[in-house]
């Protein structure tokens, strides 16, 4: 009998770049998202999505930040009312 590995891969959550938006991935679940507006209308502002969490930002490093942080938080804090 072959002796099962101990240790095991967990896949990384990892970043794609689409087309006025950023997507943060975990194999084929979207985590988060962060969207700009159309190429007329940007207003400079970058907006992130994370679960329930949402938010604005001036950059798209403090944007990509904030999906990660969210992601995180909401993946280690428990359920109170469930």
């Amino acid at each position: 009998m072959a002796k099962p590995s101990s240790t095991t891969r967990r896949s990384k959550p990892f970043w794609e770049r689409g087309y006025f938006q950023h997507g943060y991935w975990l194999g084929k679940k979207r985590l988060g998202t962060v969207r700009l507006a159309p190429k007329g209308e940007w207003d400079g502002v970058y907006r992130w999505e994370a679960g329930n969490h949402a938010g604005e930002t001036a950059t798209l490093k403090d944007a990509k930040q904030a999906v990660e942080q969210a992601v995180l938080v909401g993946a280690s804090q428990l359920a109170l009312f469930e």
